[in-house]
């Protein structure tokens, strides 16, 4: 397929239900659960993006035409207008900040992202029934209009937040004088085709084997429980109190919770399988609760909440319970979500993630050349030390 002789046309949707579900998920690898249609309507259908919140969409869709006037999507991006920072976990308030100091506004821009997300995955959606020249030219396509996008409409720019390795390798060859790269650092796990949970361990130091076995112990003796639920298995009391604790932990730890029950109901309907409704209980009651989500090759952890403080809860139903998942399904890596150093101890790795920048004006393009660099150095420092605290016994 040569897109300079196609009959396509590229459309912008303020809505993801405008586009047919089946359509939009026939583009996403691996079954990768943010980037659903199911995930994105349900965000949209119970006002957990929009308005209120900073997120408006602009879903970019790449149709082909058949000679029968049948449309059939080929290319896509979950884009969104901003007005703040808010749920990208990639930040640039000292961006923001210098463009007013000058008299710019920053605000309104672009992201490609999955709201609330920062989770690794595939942001240039195509058709993947087609040979690997043509993906690459609706690739191309998409970013072209992304970046299009934002001058249409006034906007500082256009930002491509937590991508896939392959789409990462696009933006760098092909668009590298066009995107600002920053660089940030996460922790995942990754499955040594380990057999159990015990067969981990057995790759750890002894202090650091020792250590989490206390921790686990600690919940098994106080007689916690839990139970691990598919959408389909959730009845509408455990989403119930998985809300109640999310709302409660959300409020007292951040601020005005994004999510709510109706969506929470709404995905374990709708993408089932994608859900792993984690609920710890004592004695007939639910103490806490972890919502994770699954791919066909990984596991994503991404809310918590608890009724009450209890030592251990948190790293047994956030960590241990979705390390011990991960192995007895075979999924490769367990992404946990962002931030925090405790993990390592607790067996996940430093990884660099990427962000990619485009800005339709750049008043500070030596200034931000220096950023870029300085954090880019930082970061590799920062991985690297966390390297020399690792829990694994050398090889």
């Amino acid at each position: 397929m040569d897109t300079d002789k196609l009959d396509f046309q590229i459309e912008i949707h303020n809505q993801i239900a405008e586009i047919d579900a089946d359509q939009w998920n026939r583009l996403i690898k691996h079954d990768y659960p943010f980037a659903k249609h199911q995930f994105l309507k349900a965000l949209e259908d119970h006002q957990c993006v929009g308005k209120r919140f900073g997120w408006i969409a602009h879903h970019i869709a790449i149709f082909a035409q058949s000679a029968n006037a049948e449309k059939t999507l080929i290319a896509a991006m979950p884009v969104y207008e901003k007005h703040n920072n808010y749920g990208e976990f990639v930040f640039d308030q000292a961006w923001e900040q210098a463009w007013n100091h000058i008299g710019l506004n920053y605000y309104p821009k672009l992201v490609c992202a999955i709201p609330y997300t920062p989770a690794l995955g595939p942001r240039l959606l195509v058709d993947r029934t087609l040979d690997s020249t043509s993906q690459k030219q609706l690739q191309q396509l998409l970013i072209n209009e992304f970046k299009a996008l934002a001058k249409r409409l006034n906007m500082s720019g256009s930002h491509l937040l937590f991508a896939e390795h392959s789409d990462q390798v696009l933006l760098k060859t092909e668009f590298a004088e066009d995107f600002i790269k920053r660089r940030d650092c996460q922790f995942h796990w990754h499955n040594q085709n380990y057999q159990s949970f015990a067969d981990f361990l057995s790759q750890l130091k002894a202090k650091k084997r020792k250590n989490i076995r206390q921790e686990r112990n600690s919940i098994a003796k106080a007689n916690i429980q839990f139970r691990i639920l598919s959408g389909h298995q959730a009845s509408k009391q455990d989403w119930q109190e998985f809300d109640y604790f999310y709302q409660k932990t959300f409020i007292e730890k951040w601020s005005t919770p994004t999510l709510n029950l109706g969506f929470f109901q709404q995905i374990g309907q709708t993408m089932p399988d994608n859900i792993v409704l984690l609920l710890a209980e004592k004695d007939g009651k639910t103490l806490a609760g972890a919502l994770l989500f699954r791919s066909q090759t990984h596991l994503y952890g991404r809310h918590w909440g608890a009724a009450q403080e209890i030592k251990n809860l948190h790293f047994e139903t956030c960590f241990y319970q979705g390390i011990d998942y991960a192995i007895k399904h075979k999924l490769m890596v367990f992404e946990p979500g962002a931030g925090g150093e405790h993990k390592i101890a607790r067996g996940f790795s430093p990884v660099i993630t990427e962000s990619f920048h485009y800005l339709t004006e750049n008043p500070f393009k030596e200034a931000l050349q220096r950023f870029v660099y300085e954090e880019k150095v930082m970061i590799a420092d920062y991985a690297d030390d966390c390297l020399t605290h690792s829990p694994y016994s050398p090889v």
